[in-house]
């Protein structure tokens, strides 16, 4: 089986955390480096997809930015989203030609990935048809977006854990009108349980890395660390 390099790297600018990702990326692509999945949290941001619409994003950024919010326009597929803290985000830098150069059968082992991840941590979650990301009854718990340079994967998922939720109102989450979303904290059966971020962590390594055939490595701090 396959190694998995797995970097925890904490709270990071998102600005920060794009450039690294684009860097690993061409490690990836230049054979320098195993498969690598980049764990962090960021800072209030937006970020728009490729196939953003202006709908989705109703208030003007300049203002969104006033507001202490970052928005980007990034090369990731998909429409418009929020992260912050409280959200596990996963940068899988994957080399599919060594698993199976197949987009859509990527997206659906992400989604895989994070049903394992959640059914482990008590949570039943699911796909909904024609949508891509994952579901827990009527509210949204994880996005999902990526690119592929080479057929090396970049950007990749979103997992709300103890996330407020409030700033999802700025915007149309993944431009679906009237989604609702919800986070692990929130559908726990017995409510928040002590170091449930760091419990999610190791959920979504072990389900990840299963559902690829790879296995993880002691998780670093960063990259080349």
């Amino acid at each position: 089986m396959k190694r998995l390099a797995v970097h925890d790297l904490g709270l990071v600018p998102y600005g920060e955390a794009l450039d690294l990702q684009r860097r690993v990326c061409e490690q990836r692509i230049a054979g320098e480096i195993p498969d690598t999945l980049l764990l962090l949290e960021h800072p209030p941001v937006i970020t728009l997809g490729r196939g953003w619409k202006a709908s989705s994003l109703p208030i003007e950024p300049g203002l969104l930015r006033r507001r202490g919010i970052e928005v980007f326009d990034i090369e990731r597929g998909g429409d418009v989203t929020y992260h912050g803290p409280g959200q596990l985000v996963g940068y899988p830098i994957i080399q599919l030609r060594d698993h199976r150069p197949d987009l859509h059968w990527y997206l659906r082992g992400l989604e895989d990935a994070l049903i394992g991840a959640l059914r482990a941590l008590g949570v039943a979650a699911s796909r909904r048809e024609g949508l891509t990301g994952v579901w827990v009854g009527a509210g949204k718990i994880a996005s999902i977006g990526i690119h592929v340079r080479q057929w090396v994967t970049f950007h990749g998922f979103a997992l709300n854990v103890t996330t407020d939720l409030s700033p999802f109102s700025l915007i149309v989450p993944c431009g679906i009108p009237g989604v609702q979303m919800t986070s692990v904290a929130q559908q726990l059966p017995a409510g928040p349980v002590p170091l449930l971020m760091e419990k999610t962590k190791d959920a979504v390594v072990a389900s990840f890395a299963e559902t690829f055939g790879l296995v993880p490595d002691e998780v670093r701090a960063e990259p080349g660390g």
